[in-house]
């Protein structure tokens, strides 16, 4: 008589050997294994739907939309091929993007004559000496109607608060950029051939930092002559100096430049850009507005330590001010050995304005290298863009680029170096490395202490580059990425022949999250098996369908579905 094997509790077979045993992969693992192969997000979001009309709730999985591959690969996998149609869709456009918006509606404009009526009154009331509070209400109350009616902006506009500005002249040693009058054009120049065909070229960029050592293999040569604290300061302020440049590009292209860059990260850890620009310029003219392109950061002065180790400012309740504070600051931070307050943010900057000697805290610029490619659509060049464009889309900055790199411990070591250089640099005005240099970062609260902020460009993800990784411009390809996530959806239904049922009556349906803590909650297990069959017979069905397309037998395409 044979006994029958007694499963342990993790289900595997006790008769086995315990080495053997902890050999076995958890089922848990193999079915995530599973999800990621077939392009099934691992950490769905689920949500119930109840139906107004028939009382009915219903369990739906919502993918998590990660972005990186190290939360979920299919997710990030998915909106790196989302980004990929969204750069060729607009690259290469032989018509100029329809932006006009909807002409206005009777609701809408009712609206309008009804907020003037109302501020016609308010405007009464102030001359009158009356308090305005109740009517100021009323119009921002209105406001928020105008919004939801299909309207953007706010009618009134303006700034509460009067724009701190600079001089905008350019520095002695920057040199100076033409400026063409601008044509009313996103699509730039185009070529004809002898032949009469015409060729709309356009161009890839590719922007780098400057140098800040001699480095081999990504990794310093020497580490205690590499300016970390230039590294950190360029990568802080990388996104700003991306705006210049575009903004420089646009007066020296005299067309309204589009474009579609992504920011990577370089073997050195430092971040650089690749941009594909709608429309063709002479390659010498953009390294020039490479050269001359630059960003001062004007920030109060970090040169000196004020406070550090146990001799940090102390929080207070908000004391007597003679002006209250704008960003509604509950409190102050004092010296702890004087007692006096710290100057506020705003009251460093204004100091800042009125010293005819200050200097900007930090100025960066691009580096020397600068690569610009003239590209025609539909040809291998354009393909080869497209890869470098999404390379890294699914990465960390702070990710190794090579798992196989003998450097590796090199390279954790570098980053490590360059986080901590990062500790102390402010990120932001709101960033609590102020506090070390006698400052109350904007928007101060209580806990503050420096070296410890939170925010993105401290982490070793990040190192330093906080912005973000996609930078699109508005006509681009007149639609938002959620457009062209319709576009891809709305093909699939169409491949599969099933209606497009998105349009449905707004408030027929209500969604809640499930809590993690609720009882009912469908098991993690359970609801990415119920996925990956869903994603096997939709597989199924289209390669069904592509064999009817092609002509070929689909007999043997009746075993997939069945298995599906």
């Amino acid at each position: 008589m044979t006994d029958t094997p007694t499963p342990s509790p993790d289900g595997s077979d006790r008769t086995l050997p315990r080495l053997i045993r902890d050999t076995l992969p958890f089922a848990l693992d193999v079915a995530v294994e599973v999800a990621k192969n077939n392009g099934v997000c691992i950490r769905p979001i689920e949500l119930r739907r109840l139906d107004t009309h028939t009382g009915m709730t219903e369990s739906f999985n919502i993918p998590c939309g990660a972005t990186q591959e190290a939360k979920c690969p299919p997710c990030a996998t998915r909106n790196k091929q989302l980004r990929k149609a969204q750069c060729r869709e607009g690259w290469h456009l032989d018509h100029e993007p329809i932006t006009e918006p909807h002409p206005s509606t009777d609701d809408q404009r009712w609206l309008i004559e009804f907020l003037a009526d109302v501020q016609a009154k308010r405007d009464e009331a102030e001359r009158d000496g009356e308090d305005t509070l109740d009517w100021d209400e009323a119009i921002a109350g209105i406001d928020a109607e105008i919004n939801a009616a299909g309207m953007r902006g706010n009618v009134l506009g303006g700034r509460a608060t009067s724009k701190r500005s600079r001089s905008t002249r350019r520095r002695q040693d920057a040199p100076d950029l033409p400026k063409r009058a601008k044509q009313d054009t996103t699509l730039g120049r185009t070529f004809i051939a002898s032949d009469g065909k015409v060729y709309r070229p356009s161009l890839f960029v590719t922007l780098t930092l400057p140098s800040y050592g001699r480095v081999h293999n990504g990794v310093p040569v020497n580490p205690a002559t590499y300016d970390y604290a230039a590294a950190a300061r360029d990568a802080l302020h990388f996104s700003k100096l991306v705006d210049r440049f575009v903004q420089n590009l646009r007066r020296v292209a005299g067309y309204d430049v589009q474009y579609f860059a992504s920011v990577e990260p370089q073997k050195r850890l430092a971040p650089h850009l690749h941009m594909a620009i709608r429309g063709t310029m002479p390659r010498a003219e953009v390294k020039a507005i490479a050269a001359a392109t630059y960003h001062q950061v004007w920030w109060p002065s970090v040169d000196e330590v004020r406070f550090d180790g146990d001799h940090l400012p102390i929080w207070a309740q908000r004391a007597e001010r003679a002006e209250p504070y704008p960003d509604g600051q509950a409190g102050d931070y004092l010296d702890p050995a004087t007692g006096e307050l710290l100057p506020t943010w705003d009251e460093a900057l204004d100091q800042l304005g009125t010293d005819e000697a200050a200097e900007p805290l930090h100025m960066v610029r691009f580096g020397a290298q600068a690569d610009v490619q003239g590209v025609l659509a539909g040809s291998p060049d354009a393909d080869q863009c497209l890869i470098y464009l999404s390379k890294y889309l699914t990465k960390n900055l702070g990710d190794p680029l090579d798992p196989k790199d003998v450097a590796n411990q090199a390279r954790r070591d570098h980053a490590t170096r360059m986080v901590e250089a990062l500790r102390y640099e402010p990120c932001s005005p709101a960033c609590a490395n102020w506090l070390r240099y006698g400052i109350q970062p904007k928007g101060a609260k209580a806990g503050m202490l420096p070296g410890r902020c939170k925010g993105k460009a401290h982490k070793a993800e990040h190192l330093g580059y906080a912005g973000r990784r996609i930078l699109v411009s508005r006509k681009w390809s007149n639609k938002t990425l959620r457009e062209h996530k319709a576009d891809r959806r709305a093909w699939v239904l169409d491949m599969l022949g099933l209606p497009d049922d998105t349009v449905t009556d707004p408030h027929r349906y209500v969604w809640r999250p499930v809590s993690s803590k609720d009882p009912n909650r469908t098991p993690l297990a359970k609801r990415l098996l119920r996925e990956v069959a869903n994603r096997q017979r939709t597989r199924a069905r289209l390669i069904e369908l592509q064999a009817r397309a092609d002509g070929r037998p689909i007999e043997d395409l009746s075993v997939i579905g069945e298995a599906a």
